[in-house]
């Protein structure tokens, strides 16, 4: 089995923790706002009528969609911000 080097495994994950932490800031602060006028038991009653959840899973479920969605946008950011190979100042794409 290929196991990464030391350098590399530390690089990947300050590559997923650049990612991950910010998201999960912003999903919590999403959350807390978000449900702050919403209750999950409400928006239940109104996209899946026939499902009954707790408040609690309401909750999580609501942290875990804001976390993925933040955390897309990180990893976007995070593909459009990496450098080109071969990057040099000559040839400016726009420039």
């Amino acid at each position: 089995m290929n196991r990464p080097s030391p350098n590399r495994r530390q690089h990947l994950i300050q590559q997923w923790g650049s990612i991950l932490w910010p998201s999960f800031i912003a999903a919590g602060a999403a959350s807390v706002v978000f449900f702050a006028f919403v209750d999950p038991l409400r928006l239940q009653a109104i996209s899946f009528p026939g499902t009954t959840i707790s408040r609690e899973l309401g909750y999580s479920a609501g942290f875990f969609m804001f976390w993925a969605v933040t955390a897309l946008s990180s990893a976007v950011t995070w593909y459009l911000n990496r450098p080109m190979p071969g990057d040099d100042d000559e040839e400016l794409p726009l420039g």
